[in-house]
């Protein structure tokens, strides 16, 4: 209800003419009066956002002043290759940040330990824009490794559109040449992605680790003469997961919004690269769109993280 009433309040009450922002800049006088009565723009503030809801539940979003159609239909069009880029650069995110953390704990402030907090520092003061240009220089360019936009060649034909996702559609269809060619344009804007990302990951880890370690715990289980590495990985690990588990609840939602900028350089079809568009085409309701679209994500983010700490630590209650 938050997110609607800020999505509310900046379309309907804060812009000063919200017809003309809503119908377009060329738009006619007839053209705003109609949307004016359709959406009760005359009536007060609070009528008005009833009808706001009404229209949100019903899938009236508004209608995009540039091309006519609607904006839920654009937005259910991109946010799955949105949806697929935040997911693939999470996994990314997770298998490289964890590790890394593990490692740095295990060496506490030694050599190792030192290594990696220079690298996960150094991803995360990076911009994004910053780190896909180097890693399209590098990969794409020089290299000639990866392809450096799309998700897929422009030779091959999409496959059957099921949830909109090319890897997970072309799993679902049994389409492997698909498959092969889509895994292979999300690697380098995932990977752009997830470097300015993992070290979050990484940091919050290595802390919880640190903490776990030192704990009576620990020391039993050593006691008992387990090894390290199940020590580590069996007890510590565990218990030092639910710190990170919050951290990467709140790093999907980020990881949907902050694919603004990457969608754009890779010319990636999600919908951070429709809302790059709608700015510029000063697409109003779309922008709004958007917003909330990113914002009901980090709510939706928060809510699977608190259910994954019941499963971690069946102590904890939802």
């Amino acid at each position: 209800m938050g997110v609607t009433f800020l999505a509310f309040l900046i379309s309907f009450v804060f812009v000063p003419n919200p017809t003309l922002a809503w119908a377009g800049l060329k738009s006619t006088e007839a053209a705003r009066a109609a949307l004016a009565a359709r959406y009760h723009l005359n009536d007060p503030i609070p009528v008005q956002y009833y009808y706001y809801l009404v229209n949100l539940l019903r899938g009236n979003w508004g209608v995009v002043p540039s091309s006519g159609r609607p904006v839920l239909a654009d937005i259910e069009f991109f946010f799955p290759a949105t949806a697929e880029l935040a997911i693939t650069s999470l996994i990314i995110t997770i298998i490289v940040g964890i590790p890394l953390g593990v490692l740095a704990s295990v060496y506490h402030n030694r050599k190792p330990d030192h290594i990696v907090r220079f690298f996960y520092l150094a991803g995360y003061s990076s911009p994004p824009f910053l780190v896909a240009l180097i890693v399209i220089i590098l990969f794409g360019y020089t290299l000639k490794i990866f392809p450096t936009e799309g998700q897929l060649s422009t030779y091959l034909v999409p496959p059957t559109r099921i949830t909109g996702m090319y890897i997970v559609d072309s799993l679902l269809t049994g389409n492997w040449v698909d498959l092969k060619d889509a895994v292979w344009h999300i690697l380098l804007p995932a990977t752009a992605l997830s470097l300015t990302y993992f070290g979050v990951v990484t940091r919050v880890t290595r802390a919880s680790m640190i903490e776990v370690l030192q704990r009576d715990f620990i020391r039993a289980a050593y006691a008992k003469g387990l090894s390290s590495r199940v020590v580590i990985l069996s007890h510590a690990l565990r218990n030092s997961l639910i710190s990170t588990v919050t951290v990467l609840g709140l790093l999907l939602g980020s990881l949907l919004g902050g694919t603004v900028v990457i969608e754009t350089i890779f010319q990636w079809p999600g919908i951070g690269y429709y809302a790059t568009q709608a700015i510029l085409n000063f697409d109003f309701p779309a922008v709004i769109g958007c917003t909330l679209i990113f914002a009901l994500a980090v709510v939706l983010a928060n809510l699977l993280a608190d259910v994954l700490y019941a499963v971690l630590d069946p102590r904890i209650k939802i």
